[in-house]
């Protein structure tokens, strides 16, 4: 028996019937009839009726029996049974489909249907396109085997093995090609798949678009590694799957068919041997999957522009003459290596099994001579290119000179990165600082200094929720956001935030509620940045319910916030005109007021269909049924800017910040929109996710990273607003020179607005983003040094220094030190700008934080329709002299805690049910040198509790200030006299005048009772009256009365005791002391108060 005929019960029938029946031992017989039996007939008779002598033997015939009982009953359980089949399936498909359909009406809603259509028309044709090419290549494999098989079509086998006659029967070719085809096609729509999660790259590749600039390497543009080479390598892997598969398929269905057979080595036979068509097929697949292999191995050299090494991104000296040359070599003996094996496949007659086992033995070595040697020299020599010639070349000529011969590539590497990241534009200036501050050094920097912030708004958002929530069921984000709006014909930096719905604080909960009465938030809240009220809260220029103040005089927005961040359920909305309105707007009265949405701000659920699909998604048959949902109503979902925007967009990265602006009578949620890549040639790999990430998003939910992807380019190209009230998208071309979203824009044309269409009053609200700053500035943290030389020594290596405000253990985990939106003039700006800003310190491990340079952005857009200000974006780099030590943020707020002062008055602060929060250290270029600033909040220990400004901070070199207010402060550190008025001058009592004169003072100025009579700075930690931040603890004119200054002299006092006391074992002293100590502590507060 052949080694086929067992498959042959695999296939059917494919076996002699009567074989079969003679090895069942009980056949089974339904109805036997003889030619002849019977009345009713005789085959045998004529024409005539005469009989005639039977044709041939009377041999039996199986017959079905009829079946038993009537068919209408059967016909009728099959209607039955098909109708409710029919049904099942339309429910289910119902069902499954309802989140489709349901998407296509949100995505219509908004006008981006076509992203839909678009990607589902290209992962299905990619997915049918990729399954019908594999199942063809399968076929057509194996109808090639097929055809190529020695026995004979309808799978009869007859062979001679020496005196025995081997008769067989395996499946026929006709019945393995049908088999053939249900295979490939399985085949297919498994592997069709894969290049789903691919789109992108296959709608790049077919839509690149051309960078202008080459490669160094290789001269391409580099348009080709971002556009191109992905979606080659996507097909060429493609291509060897398919040629992989049609080699297996070759294989087992010549194994199937006979080509290849496996026997018993007897009579002088091997072990098996394969046909001489079975050969050439095989080996022509085999020179096939060889040529696909050489063609990946060649195109894989251009990774080598983008591959991570060991100092950068990029080929090295090693990479570009050795690596990048082997791998052409290899390709070139991948191939040859494919034809010698093809052609001694085809030619060979080492597998034809016919040769004894003892001749075998014998020429073995000799009959596979060829593929043994050549596969041999190929991994040999492949070893050797690929291993040993790169390692002695690293070792012996480049680690010795490593400097000289990586110049080249290091300098490569800092041109593409800088390019890929926007920091070619740089403007870098020196800048000599002081760290002795003089009287009257802020007066040529008034603008600046009157525009000092000192509401963190990451502090501030529980101030927000207890004076200006209103009602349970509204909230703010957690942080808030920093903008500027024009007050009064004055830019002010302002923090703002939207009353959002927070239905989680409502509590009435229900459907009813939930869905259709609590709807939306109401308003915005706004408050100046640089000042408070004289009891420490947010000074609101934008407030109430309804809203007042200066944005609704000047813009009369509207001010129901129906799309937010917090805004997570679903809303239905709307009602037929004259229908008396259920929505709660907002609280007045002993009702509150009532509304009914008139937008468009989502589906309709006006008809059945809408909302049995509805019902489907959401899981509610409330929906179905409430009367609340009318022929007029819509349904609100997907309800988060920032969701909405990915879904609209989904091939862009989105800023972790989305923050609100009244634009045109509306309020806009901005989101900034990324297009990245991963294959900029020569531009340095970052974590996208540990760059951005710092302070603000570890303790925010309002705020993220970007997420841990990888990238090597990136360009805030969009700019996206969704609108509070309807939830309409608009996305922007903002970077137009970006080929990227050139690529997009061809790709989903008119989805994109052009920079005509941005409205003036949008323009000044849109910033520069955070993500990309964080990036930038890490970065620049490295690519500030534009010398390869400098570069690889590494010496002038920088890094952002961690937040000084977190805790220690947020600190040891290198949490780092936000950017901060702030109003200052900088060297190159003629006037203060609103900018982003960060400060770095050296790299390495050292615990000496000396400050080496400070980072800003311009962020002002301008206020011209269409047109963004010419200096948006530039990026302004102060390095300060590389002997300088003026302190970093870490030593700076070190010498805040390290003030004997200072903590006092702390300590004094948060005795009882009061502690102190410290706000942002905000750093400034002021006065010749680096100014920092930083809010001290108060807040009780109540639940209802929210902080209060009631201190500021400010460090000048060593010099430390700490006063009531930040204007008091300043003059602290600036000889008793900054120049200059900070924006809480009013919260000032008694005359400020010496800020104008400060000619006879000669740094002993003691007109306000603000420093010391001798200058003697804060930092000294002495407890004498001349002390500068001693002066200020009392009464707000600045004078400190001799009941508190005693009061605190003695508990200084007794806290030197309890020391002494604790030192000596001395309990019952210490006792004591701690006694005296808190009722000087509860008499200080008393006359603080």
């Amino acid at each position: 028996m052949s080694f086929n005929d067992p498959f042959s019960i695999l296939f059917g029938n494919g076996g002699d019937s009567r074989r079969n029946n003679a090895n069942n031992d009980d056949p089974i017989i339904l109805d036997v009839e003889a030619d002849g039996d019977g009345p009713a007939r005789n085959t045998n008779a004529g024409p005539s009726g005469s009989s005639r002598p039977p044709r041939g033997p009377a041999n039996p015939r199986i017959t079905r029996k009829p079946a038993s009982g009537g068919s209408g009953g059967s016909r009728g359980s099959k209607i039955l049974i098909g109708v409710v089949l029919a049904l099942a399936i339309i429910v289910g498909l119902f069902f499954g489909l309802s989140r489709f359909i349901t998407d296509l009406m949100w995505y219509g809603q908004l006008g981006f249907q076509s992203v839909v259509w678009t990607q589902l028309g290209v992962k299905i044709g990619l997915w049918v396109a990729y399954a019908l090419l594999m199942a063809l290549t399968g076929f057509v494999s194996a109808w090639l085997a097929i055809r190529a098989r020695p026995d004979s079509a309808d799978g009869s086998t007859i062979r001679i093995n020496g005196d025995v006659v081997e008769v067989g029967k395996s499946v026929s070719s006709k019945t393995a090609r049908r088999v053939a085809v249900v295979i490939s096609l399985i085949v297919g729509v498994i592997f069709g798949s894969q290049f789903n999660a691919n789109w992108s790259e296959i709608l790049l590749m077919f839509n690149a678009q051309s960078f202008g600039t080459t490669d160094p390497q290789f001269g391409l543009d580099n348009g080709f590694y971002v556009f191109v080479l992905p979606g080659l390598k996507l097909v060429l892997a493609a291509v060897a799957m398919l040629l992989g598969v049609g080699l297996v398929f070759s294989v087992v269905t010549h194994v199937l068919m006979g080509g290849i057979r496996i026997t018993m080595p007897v009579n002088g036979r091997g072990l098996f041997s394969i046909t001489k068509r079975c050969r050439r097929q095989l080996g022509i697949w085999l020179m096939l999957n060889m040529f696909a292999w050489a063609v990946r191995q060649m195109i894989g050299v251009f990774d080598q522009l983008t591959v991570q090494g060991s100092r950068i991104t990029g080929a090295s000296y090693t990479a570009v003459h050795a690596n990048i040359p082997v791998t052409f070599i290899m390709a070139v003996l991948t191939a040859i290596l494919g034809v010698v094996l093809g052609i001694w496949l085809m030619r060979s007659h080492t597998l034809e099994g016919q040769a004894s086992i003892g001749v075998r033995a014998s020429v073995a070595l000799k009959a596979w001579r060829v593929p043994v040697t050549s596969i041999a020299v190929v991994v040999v020599v492949g070893l050797v290119l690929t291993v040993a010639w790169p390692v002695l070349l690293q070792r012996f000529r480049v680690n010795p000179n490593a400097q000289e011969m990586e110049s080249t590539y290091i300098q490569r590497n800092i041109d593409a990165t800088r390019a890929a990241y926007g920091l070619d534009k740089l403007k870098t200036e020196q800048y000599k600082v002081t760290d002795k501050g003089e009287q009257g050094a802020l007066a040529k920097e008034a603008d600046t200094t009157a525009q000092i912030r000192l509401l963190d708004p990451q502090v501030v958002s529980p101030t927000f929720k207890q004076l200006q929530q209103s009602k349970q069921y509204y909230t703010f984000a957690d942080t808030l956001a920093v903008d500027k709006y024009e007050i009064d014909g004055v830019s002010q930096d302002t923090v703002i935030a939207a009353r959002e719905l927070d239905l989680a604080g409502n509590d009435n909960r229900n459907w009813v509620n939930d869905h259709t009465v609590y709807t939306h938030g109401y308003g915005v809240v706004a408050a100046y940045g640089n000042k408070v009220t004289a009891d420490g809260q947010p000074e609101f220029f934008e407030s109430g319910i309804p809203t007042q103040g200066k944005l609704t005089e000047s813009e009369k927005y509207e001010p129901r916030i129906y799309f937010s961040p917090n805004t997570t359920e679903y809303s239905i909305v709307g009602a037929p005109e004259g229908t008396q309105a259920w929505e709660f707007d907002y609280p007045t009265g002993s009702e509150g007021a009532l509304t009914t949405f008139k937008g468009d701000g989502g589906p309709s659920v006006g008809n059945l269909f809408s909302r049995i699909l509805y019902a489907i998604r959401f899981g509610s048959d409330q929906i179905l049924f409430s009367d609340r949902v009318t022929s007029e109503s819509q349904i609100l979902y997907d309800r988060s800017p920032k969701e909405r925007v990915a879904k609209v967009a989904p091939y862009l990265t989105l800023d972790g910040r989305v923050y609100p602006a009244v634009v045109d009578g509306r309020v806009k949620w901005i989101v900034d929109g990324y297009t990245t890549s991963d294959a900029y040639p020569y531009s340095q790999i970052t974590d996208l996710g540990s760059a951005t990430k710092d302070s603000t998003t570890v303790s925010s939910a309002t705020v993220s990273s970007l997420g841990s992807q990888k990238a090597n380019y990136i360009r805030n190209s969009v700019k996206a607003t969704v609108d509070a009230y309807d939830g309409s998208v608009d996305l922007y071309v903002w970077d137009q020179s970006d080929p990227v979203i050139k690529a997009w824009e061809k790709i989903f044309p008119g989805q994109y607005h052009q920079l005509s269409d941005i409205s003036g009053d949008l323009m000044s609200h849109m910033r520069y983003p955070e993500s990309l700053f964080k990036v930038q500035r890490e970065l620049l943290s490295k690519y500030h040094v534009t010398s390869a030389n400098q570069y690889y020594s590494g010496e002038d290596f920088w890094q952002t220094p961690v937040d000084p405000t977190e805790s220690q253990q947020a600190q040891e985990r290198d949490i780092l030190q936000p950017p901060y939106y702030l109003t200052l003039q900088t060297g190159g700006s003629n006037e203060p700008v609103f900018s982003l800003t960060s400060s770095y310190i050296p790299a390495g491990t050292s615990t000496r934080e000396i400050l080496t340079g400070f980072l800003s952005v311009d962020s002002d857009a301008g206020h011209e329709k269409g047109k963004i200000g010419a200096n948006y974006g530039t990026l302004r780099l102060q390095e300060l002299p590389k002997d300088s030590n003026v302190p970093g943020p870490g030593q700076a707020q070190n010498n805040f805690n390290a003030s004997a002062d200072v903590s006092k008055e702390l300590n004094l602060l948060e005795s009882g049910s009061t502690n102190v929060q410290r706000g942002n250290l905000l750093t400034l270029p002021l006065g010749g040198g680096l100014v920092y600033v930083q809010p001290v909040y108060v807040k009780s220990s109540g639940s209802t509790s929210f902080p209060l400004l009631k201190k500021v901070l400010v460090a000048f070199g060593d010099q430390v200030g700490f006063a009531n207010t930040l204007d008091e402060a300043l003059d602290q550190v600036f000889g008793g006299n900054s120049g200059a008025s900070a924006g809480d001058a009013e919260n000032v009592d008694g005359s400020t005048s010496g800020k104008t004169d400060t000619s006879d003072t000669n740094g002993d100025a003691s007109t306000d009772g603000s420093s010391g009579t001798d200058g003697t700075d804060s930092s000294s930690g002495t407890d004498s009256g001349n002390d500068s931040s001693s002066g200020n603890t009392g009464s707000s004119s600045g004078t400190m009365s001799n009941g508190l200054k005693s009061a605190l002299n003695d508990a200084s006092q007794a806290m030197k005791d309890s020391d002494a006391a604790m030192k000596k074992g001395d309990w019952s002293a210490y006792g004591e002391a701690q006694k005296k100590l808190q009722e000087a502590l509860n008499k200080a507060l008393e006359l603080e108060q």
